[in-house]
């Protein structure tokens, strides 16, 4: 076989290729012309020659079927890469098959090639993506677990068969339920750190102390650290607002029984208001609740010990002063008694006391609270004596505007001019409409007096006389006193008669002159004894004046017929 027949090869040679390898071996023939080789030599060679051609086009073909086997590869790799990312991604991606596409296989690469490409850089913003929410999925998880380690990123575990934008989605979802939980965490901390400085602020308790012991985030935020919401954190927190919640209720409650303790010291004692305004601070506590109370300070245990150390005081102060306090109640007992005109033996009653002093049988504390609850008794009933002593009130001045009256209209004298006469005018006037509700006003009170006193099942003393019996004698009284002006008016009219026939017999009328502070009803008066049993009622709700006294005293005697009631001013001038 000549190398240089077009036959031989598989392949044409170019015309350039055949032109060299023509001229080449005619340069070997002459060199083996020169030589002087054989021909069996130079076939040899040439045989060598044509082997060695023909092993290069061996080699040739053999890496040209493995580049199409690569390449075939490399089209099955790319369309299952494709169909792995699509399904990673969720997305339908439209592909023909190799074996359905025409061109060659460099051409159907070139088509699948940017498709790939694509899916490719989806896959790692994706993967980019879902590695960020799950970095921050795990932080949040960290912080409610409580996890100290620090989260290394690339530990992160994602899962890239599952790039599905469902998945994101569900991620995202996720990581806003933890956000949201994360931020309800933060407000629960921060409500519950702030309600625990409100309250070591009102009992000046150390609050970084306590935050310290709770967390180390609570109090070193130099560092950046986020304070801890973990599920024991909160529980601390929780369990610690209780604790000083607590601790504050007990310290209320031990300030207002002081403050109440104090107040009680106060008023008994007398202690002037310099005293007590030194510790107002606690004693204004006693109506507070635990939510009203935020002064600083105000339930510190310093406050407290002050206060304790006040109500020693008082205490070791008011053992010196019981017996002076101990009459002292006895006088405003008595006052009561007397004041609203109730029976009270005040000699005894000392008596009783000095004896129960002296011979120390008995706790001063406790009889003086014996005595606070025998003038509270007191002014319960003095309170269900008033409605019948104003009464009483208004019967005592009308009886005495009765008597003025009285008087008044028997003094013949009293329109002539003179100082005072039209003040007495109008005094007058309103004595008659007042006596003319005696009758109703006396009814009234004793219809109250028979209530009160089925009601209390005991009678009624004023003055240590029945009030009844005595609004009796005075109903009588008045009747007697009606009846002897009957008997009077008729006994003028039959001098007046006399005088009138012994006109007509003598011709004159005798003038009879009576003397000054006399007049027929007056002297009846006088000869009446009902007159002097009946009492006028004294003053109202007090001890009798010395005034009560005297006018009670002159009840029963006779006033000058020619007398003439003056207002205060009248008589300075």
């Amino acid at each position: 076989m000549s190398i240089g027949s077009s036959n031989s090869s598989p392949l044409s040679l170019s015309k350039s290729a055949t032109t060299t390898c023509a001229s080449l071996l005619c340069e070997l023939q002459e060199i083996w012309d020169e030589i002087g080789e054989s021909d069996t030599e130079r076939d040899k060679i040439l045989l060598q020659l044509e082997q060695e051609c023909l092993d290069i086009y061996r080699k040739k073909v053999e890496r040209s079927r493995k580049y199409i086997a690569e390449l075939h590869q490399s089209l099955a790799a790319s369309e299952a890469e494709i169909a792995q990312l699509s399904s990673a991604l969720g997305e339908r991606v439209s592909v023909p098959r190799y074996d359905k596409m025409r061109g060659n296989l460099k051409h159907q690469i070139s088509i699948i090639s940017p498709t790939m490409e694509n899916l490719r850089l989806k896959k790692q913003e994706r993967l980019k993506e879902i590695s960020k929410i799950e970095v921050q999925i795990a932080h949040i998880c960290a912080d409610i677990a409580g996890s100290d380690q620090i989260l290394d990123p690339n530990e992160i575990h994602v899962d890239e068969l599952d790039l599905t934008t469902k998945k994101l989605g569900e991620l995202k979802s996720h990581l806003q339920e933890l956000e949201f939980e994360k931020n309800l965490r933060l407000q629960k901390v921060s409500s519950h750190i702030s309600a625990i400085h409100e309250l070591t602020v009102v009992m000046s308790l150390d609050f970084k102390k306590i935050m310290a012991e709770i967390h180390p985030s609570f109090v070193d935020t130099a560092a950046g650290q986020s304070k801890s919401i973990s599920n024991e954190t909160l529980a601390r927190l929780t369990s610690e607002l209780n604790l000083v919640k607590q601790k504050k209720q007990q310290r209320l409650l031990k300030a207002q029984d002081l403050g109440r303790t104090l107040k009680e010291l106060w008023v008994l004692m007398d202690m002037p208001v310099e005293e007590q305004t030194r510790f107002y601070h606690v004693s204004s506590l006693i109506t507070s609740t635990a939510d009203e109370v935020s002064s600083p300070g105000s339930l510190s245990n310093d406050v407290i010990e002050r206060a304790e150390v006040e109500v020693e005081r008082l205490n070791v102060l008011k053992a010196s002063k019981m017996k002076e306090l101990i009459f002292k109640r006895q006088s405003e007992l008595e006052e009561i008694y007397e004041g609203f005109h109730m029976d009270v033996d005040s000699d005894k009653a000392l008596q009783i006391l000095s004896t129960l002093i002296e011979s120390g049988s008995v706790d001063l504390s406790d009889l003086l609270s014996s005595m606070d609850g025998q003038i509270a008794k007191a002014k319960e009933q003095a309170q269900s004596r008033k409605d019948i002593l104003d009464k009483v009130e208004k019967w005592r001045h009308a009886a005495e505007e009765e008597s003025w009256l009285d008087e008044y209209e028997r003094d013949e004298n009293r329109y002539s001019a003179g100082r005072g006469v039209h003040k007495n005018l109008k005094r007058a006037e309103k004595a008659r409409i007042l006596v003319s509700k005696i009758p109703s006003l006396v009814e009234s009170l004793t219809v109250k007096v028979k209530a009160w006193e089925l009601e209390k099942g005991t009678p009624f003393l004023y003055n240590k006389a029945p009030l009844l019996r005595t609004l009796e004698e005075f109903t009588i009284y008045r009747q007697e006193k009606e009846e002897e002006k009957r008997r009077s008016r008729e006994q003028k009219k039959l001098q007046d008669q006399l005088a009138t026939e012994q006109e007509t017999l003598f011709g004159s009328k005798p003038n009879v002159k009576k003397p000054l502070g006399q007049s027929t009803y007056a002297n009846t008066m006088v000869a009446t004894p009902n007159s002097r049993r009946v009492g006028i009622p004294s003053a109202r709700h007090g001890i009798s004046s010395g005034k009560d006294r005297r006018d009670s005293g002159k009840a029963g005697g006779v006033i000058p017929i020619n007398y003439v009631a003056l207002s205060k001013d009248d008589r300075g001038s």
